[in-house]
């Protein structure tokens, strides 16, 4: 039986309040947003000199939270049915995903977006992004650029990684932290599970109020990123930055495939969210971030990947997809591709909740590598084939 099930079947009132309890603290704690993972580089390089390189740099949607998990199961017990990559067959190991980071909580997995972005030629595939980063993580310390979680700024680390490599292109994702995306899906879920109200009619005024501050230093970690390229050599046609949006982990109310009412979305399925706030989430919160994103892009003349439409299909409750069983093994075709809400920490670091997961970070992966081999300097869209798997990706132009 799983945390879920645990918390919130066996006992009353008393246990199911302290079940609300674990999970909202697993919500809190999910932020949305993690250290490099390539090999000792070359003693010197540069722009046209040594070996190329793909470099990733922001939060979790591109650090790699959650890509411990290959799918969701009930069964909390060793493999989890074949979901935990941690498991070595009689502990769990999260460093076999996580690396070092996963000490620190940056959790840069193996399977993260850059790591997953093989078959262009490029020879290095470093991956400097964090979990729980900002904007203000990304600036170089000399701009007011902070420290995060005993690491550099990340533009800091892009200096070295552009000194010592070739780097060819620069993926970026961050914002999601800036605007609270994690407290935004804390106060959902509460509204669910404890008032029985929406919060997509206060929320919508909250991001409102912050969205042109954050931008704005998105924008800013755009102009960090050419300061520091600049400042190793590169000139403005020699490398390529794609700055990306998020994919929502969550499906439309119509495409949950538990009823609204009861408590399966949060005992069975991990999902606790009332259908009208699903729905704004899907099609107004991650559209509106993409969409300014995209402004963003435009406005400094970089590339940009729309990753709004990624897990259509593959989210958590999804109607498309189904949780991993004994006898329904691990499928990147029919398994789900975001990591649901662990109620109480019963499978691994709740800061996992609510990301892409294995098969979404592959898919993340594959798209970013269509968009690096596409044309430069592109808008495109990225969306996955149902009943396919993550080689399925697929490109559109903007």
């Amino acid at each position: 039986m799983s945390g879920f099930s645990l918390s919130l079947a066996r006992a009353g009132a008393r246990g199911r309040a302290r079940a609300v309890r674990r999970i909202l603290t697993a919500v809190i704690t999910a932020s949305l947003l993690g250290a490099a993972l390539a090999a000792a580089p070359p003693a010197a390089a540069g722009p046209g000199n040594g070996p190329t390189a793909l470099v990733s740099l922001g939060d979790s949607y591109i650090s790699g939270e959650a890509g411990r998990w290959r799918g969701n199961s009930l069964n909390d017990a060793g493999g989890r049915d074949g979901t935990d990559r941690a498991w070595t067959g009689s502990a769990y190991d999260p460093t076999r995903v996580y690396g070092d980071t996963a000490a620190n909580g940056c959790h840069r997995s193996d399977s993260a977006e850059v790591r997953s972005a093989t078959g262009t030629g490029v020879q290095a595939l470093v991956n400097l992004a964090c979990s729980g980063a900002t904007t203000a993580n990304v600036f170089r310390a000399a701009s007011g650029g902070q420290s995060y979680k005993g690491e550099p700024p990340q533009a800091d680390q892009l200096a070295a990684v552009a000194a010592s490599y070739d780097v060819k292109a620069i993926a970026l994702s961050v914002g999601g932290n800036d605007l609270g995306f994690a407290g935004i899906i804390e106060k959902c879920a509460k509204d669910y599970i404890v008032w029985y109200s929406y919060c997509h009619d206060d929320q919508q005024p909250i991001v409102d109020a912050k969205i042109d501050a954050v931008m704005a230093n998105v924008a800013r970690s755009v102009d960090e990123i050419r300061a520091v390229m600049s400042a190793a050599g590169y000139g403005s046609g020699t490398y390529r930055i794609i700055l990306q949006s998020y994919p929502s982990p969550l499906p439309r109310g119509a495409e949950n495939r538990y009823g609204e009412s009861g408590w399966s979305r949060v005992s069975t399925g991990g999902c606790p969210f009332w259908n009208k706030d699903s729905d704004w989430a899907r099609d107004s919160l991650v559209p509106q971030i993409a969409n300014r994103l995209r402004q963003v892009a435009t406005a400094k003349g970089v590339e940009f990947l729309d990753l709004r439409d990624m897990l259509q299909g593959r989210e958590v409750c999804a109607t498309a997809s189904r949780l991993v069983t004994s006898a329904q093994p691990p499928s990147a075709s029919v398994s789900e591709w975001a990591r649901w809400i662990d109620s109480d920490g019963t499978q691994g670091p709740v800061q996992e909740s609510m990301h892409p997961n294995h098969y979404g970070q592959l898919g993340q992966g594959r798209c970013l590598a269509l968009a690096y081999t596409a044309a430069p300097g592109g808008h495109h869209t990225c969306r996955n084939t149902p009943g396919a798997g993550t080689s399925g990706m697929y490109l559109s132009a903007l």
